[in-house]
């Protein structure tokens, strides 16, 4: 468990409540289903890569039922021709965590963090929590509440149903 998260929000004087996961069902379709949480109310952490030398990075947090506008609004907010998702082992090595655990709080490396605005219209966000073994149920202000977090109009856009 990464009390790296845990510390930082505390420090921050930030809201949270950690809900314990069977880490089997930390990935965020398996994790709605078996816990009674819905895709709207479940924030996906992603980190992205803009591709020059050297790569930028950036944290984007976007809601579980949308897709990132990686194309066209990260690329541009990264100032690159290329940008893309960072792999597995890029965001083990940017954060510490693994995939299904990554939260924007207590990563090894500082990143911007951009916030979907639709985010922020949320009472409440389930969200990763360090480690695949648990998650953090927060309100949009805790998300607002982290040092390196912009509100970006647009990041992600409803996946159609």
């Amino acid at each position: 468990m990464s009390d790296s998260v845990l510390n930082q929000l505390q420090e921050l004087n930030l809201d949270y409540e950690v809900v314990e996961c069977d880490p089997d069902l930390a990935d965020t379709a398996a994790f709605c289903e078996a816990y009674g949480y819905s895709a709207d109310e479940s924030a996906n952490a992603i980190v992205v890569v803009g591709k020059s030398d050297p790569p930028v990075f950036a944290m984007c947090l976007v809601l579980a039922d949308s897709r990132l506008d990686v194309n066209k609004v990260v690329r541009k907010r990264l100032g690159t021709r290329k940008a893309s998702f960072a792999s597995a082992d890029q965001t083990i090595e940017l954060t510490g965590m693994q995939i299904g655990g990554v939260t924007p709080f207590g990563i090894t490396t500082p990143l911007e963090l951009w916030i979907d605005s639709r985010v922020m219209e949320r009472e409440r966000l389930i969200i990763g929590g360090g480690s695949r073994d648990r998650k953090l149920l927060v309100p949009p202000a805790t998300l607002a509440g982290h040092p390196g977090a912009s509100v970006v109009e647009g990041l992600a856009n409803p996946i159609p149903a």
